[in-house]
């Protein structure tokens, strides 16, 4: 063994065997040693580190640097969820994950503010990644002895959030289409805020006038209109939006036309709506003759505003590649209609994007899968389609790198996706899928139960990534 001793003024190697060493500085031969020893311990916690962060088949995680927000939900989106993570995320990244339960048992023991906390943590960290949840009615309530019939999370989220929900259906080559001509997608954009999803409504009882008032906070004077005169029981309603917000739609919905390169059309029923559809109409113009014109004009893309009527008979005869802005009630409805157009509602992207584009949130565009659930609790198998839910994970992943400047993360997610694709496309899908090809299917044959299709996936990434 050489021992290397430092001295004020010189080095000097020795052989350790008994050779005394004279006048040396002991402090300087403690600092060196000290110095040293700390080296060699970062070394090994830098090794460690290594190992911890690689997966079962020694293959290095991917490290994500910044945390995102996990939402998990209910029933049957619930068990796949947790397959979706332990076994085709966590394995492949070093990730932090903010966990929110938003179950409904646990969003009805916290009052809902479960809900608010987990959108707040996505304002906070810039990513939530959320599992399909319960909005309860009346006999959800019942069925779980809640203390009251809890709002959609989705619209607490996209309240708070205050973004625009953009769904775009994943299109497989062997499930057919009900509308045969969609052969490229279609990017719904909706508004998510107000409108039917904030409005106060109530019955009326008996004879009365209906009134409504708006009163100016600065003195000015109110605004007070009739709006009916009732002769019997009835219903009313009122709801509200803001420029702040619609502004915030139009210019997500510009640049997202942007991105992908294709033109816009905004859908109104202005001509019955005149102030209030009307009011979306004249920002969306403002805003693009002054923001966007030229970029649209460089991209060689257009805008135009189309009456709703009018825009759905024309969607049904385009072959797609176009965004469609929506206004909150149209969205939800044609966001369906597209997905199941193009075969399939587990075949839809969901994302929510704030209008500066630094925060976003992505879901699955499907509900709990009620039914399957039921089968499940019973012992039953089931065949329930996991890919939206897998490209929740992806979409908001795949943003998360985005906002890093993460390729390595923003690669992967790409290669799940299309693993996804290519799994359905070899033949290999659940039963969802099969009954698009052939009206009688067997399993085994024309299609595999949940677990069998997620193993598949897993098996096909596994082999995609060289694990």
């Amino acid at each position: 063994m050489v021992s290397v001793l430092f001295y004020k003024n010189s080095t000097k190697v020795y052989k350790n065997n008994n050779a005394s060493v004279n006048n040396c500085h002991y402090n300087e031969i403690y600092n060196f040693s000290l110095y040293y020893l700390t080296k060699l311990i970062k070394s090994f916690l830098y090794i460690w580190g290594r190992c911890i962060t690689k997966n079962t088949s020694g293959m290095s995680k991917i490290k994500v640097e910044n945390p995102v927000v996990e939402l998990d939900g209910d029933e049957m989106t619930r068990i796949i969820w947790k397959f979706i993570k332990d076994k085709l995320i966590t394995p492949y990244l070093d990730l932090d994950i903010k966990y929110y339960d938003l179950g409904i048992e646990y969003r009805d023991q916290t009052d809902d503010q479960v809900t608010i906390d987990a959108a707040n943590a996505i304002k906070q960290y810039g990513v939530g990644i959320k599992c399909a949840t319960i909005t309860p009615d009346e006999a959800r309530v019942a069925e779980f002895g809640l203390k009251q019939m809890w709002k959609s999370p989705n619209g607490t989220i996209r309240n708070i959030l205050d973004g625009t929900v953009f769904r775009e259906p994943i299109v497989m080559a062997n499930v057919p289409r009900l509308v045969p001509n969609w052969t490229a997608p279609i990017c719904i954009g909706r508004h998510a805020f107000g409108d039917q999803y904030r409005a106060t409504d109530f019955l009326t009882k008996g004879k009365g006038k209906l009134t409504v008032k708006f009163t100016p906070e600065d003195g000015s004077p109110e605004q007070s209109y009739e709006v009916f005169n009732f002769k019997g029981d009835g219903v009313a309603l009122t709801m509200y939006n803001t420029d702040e917000s619609i502004k915030g739609f139009a210019h997500a919905c510009f640049n997202q036309a942007l991105m992908k390169g294709w033109p816009l059309y905004l859908s109104t029923k202005n001509t019955i709506l005149k102030k209030y559809d009307g009011r979306f109409k004249d920002i969306f113009e403002e805003i693009y003759q002054n923001d966007y014109k030229q970029k649209f004009e460089a991209a060689g893309i257009t805008y135009e505003h189309r009456l709703i009527d009018d825009m759905v008979a024309s969607a049904l005869k385009w072959n797609g590649n176009f965004v469609w802005a929506c206004k909150n009630y149209d969205g939800d409805v044609q966001s369906d209609t597209v997905a199941q157009g193009f075969g399939s509602l587990g075949l839809m992207t969901s994302t929510l994007v704030t209008p500066d584009g630094t925060v976003m949130e992505a879901e699955a565009a499907h509900g709990t899968v009620t039914r399957h659930y039921r089968d499940h609790q019973a012992g039953k198998p089931t065949s329930t389609n996991p890919i939206a839910s897998i490209f929740a994970w992806t979409r908001g992943l795949e943003f998360r790198g985005i906002l890093d400047n993460n390729q390595e993360l923003i690669d992967f997610c790409k290669a799940l996706e299309e693993v996804c694709i290519e799994t359905v496309e070899s033949g290999k899908m659940t039963k969802d899928l099969a009954i698009t090809i052939k009206p009688k299917v067997e399993h085994g044959t024309d299609y595999l139960y949940t677990e069998e299709f997620l193993a598949a996936i897993d098996e096909n990434l596994k082999k995609r990534l060289g694990k």
